[in-house]
């Protein structure tokens, strides 16, 4: 199928992997404008662009879909289909209208929970046993279209979000292919109930509060793995904390009720959380036990938020 393609990070690299090693032509790349990186400051180029160079395929990094003349040259591609995975600009009406089969979403959950720029995030904040990924006929509203193909996975108790994402979109890359080889395909609409959104992360929300209960902070932990890493001040020493884990205590929440081995047991509202690797800045993440071996913390220190 002659394909124009629209993504930006590792999750659509690995759609467009698919979709090449499928035979597809991909006969253009949309991607994000590089963007500057590092501690430099430097422009790089999206996983996208770098797979498509790779490949040899032509690459359009428009920042906007709404410009006549941006939209001519998608429109001169003469494209069957669009795939847009993790793209994120906005595909204006004339765009979504332009591929005879129209427009097809690889999203990161299973439709209608967590429409939305964060799904897999807010997944594992708010408990959820299992998720997915949505092949979905895109419309105008957001992420609001019927859907073509869906696929589920567990949550298990140790996933973060970034091994949550390796899963999605590898299973995302297989079900988008499956889709391809198949269309058209028939749609189905997706309930009226059950929709939820997933707003975008943000960085204010990094920080730990120890008054709230500790599955709580477990699962924001897990959550923001890699991004943004949850923070706190421990002893005054600000750090980010990459794996942590809800555990019997009792105290004033903030107080560190046990330096362990395996962990740092600071009181939450309820119950505990011992802290299991840990980040200062400008550092590399430490196992508690190698955290500890080069830093004195006894019972009673004070475990703050973030910037307090």
């Amino acid at each position: 199928m002659r394909l124009v393609f629209a993504g930006t990070p590792e999750f659509a690299a690995l759609a467009l992997r698919q979709i090449l090693a499928a035979g597809h032509q991909v006969v253009l790349v949309l991607t994000q404008p590089d963007r500057p990186s590092g501690r430099g400051m430097a422009l790089r180029a999206s996983p996208v662009k770098e797979l498509a160079n790779a490949a040899g395929l032509e690459v359009f990094q428009p920042p906007t879909l709404r410009d006549a003349l941006v939209q001519q040259r998608i429109r001169a591609a003469g494209a069957e289909a669009m795939v847009v995975a993790a793209y994120g600009l906005i595909l204006p009406q004339a765009v979504l209208d332009m591929p005879s089969h129209g427009c097809i979403n690889i999203h990161a959950s299973l439709l209608p929970r967590w429409r939305g720029a964060a799904p897999i995030q807010r997944a594992i904040l708010a408990g959820d046993q299992e998720t997915g990924v949505s092949i979905m006929q895109m419309e105008a509203g957001l992420d609001s279209g019927p859907v073509l193909l869906s696929a589920s996975v567990p949550i298990s108790d140790t996933d973060t979000a970034a091994s949550l994402h390796e899963t999605l979109a590898l299973l995302g890359a297989r079900l988008v292919v499956d889709v391809l080889a198949r269309l058209p395909l028939p749609a189905s609409p997706q309930p009226e109930v059950g929709i939820t959104y997933a707003a975008k992360i943000d960085k204010a929300e990094a920080s730990l509060d120890w008054h709230r209960p500790a599955w709580q902070l477990a699962r924001q932990v897990r959550a923001f793995n890699p991004f943004p890493g949850s923070t706190c001040c421990l002893d005054d020493v600000p750090l980010k904390v990459w794996r942590a884990e809800a555990v019997a205590g009792d105290g004033r929440p903030g107080m560190v009720l046990r330096v362990e081995r395996d962990g740092v047991v600071v009181a939450c509202g309820e119950q505990a959380l011992r802290l299991g690797e840990l980040q200062k800045a400008g550092g590399r993440r430490l196992s508690a036990a190698q955290y500890l071996a080069g830093t004195a913390l006894s019972p009673g220190a004070c475990c703050a938020l973030s910037g307090s």
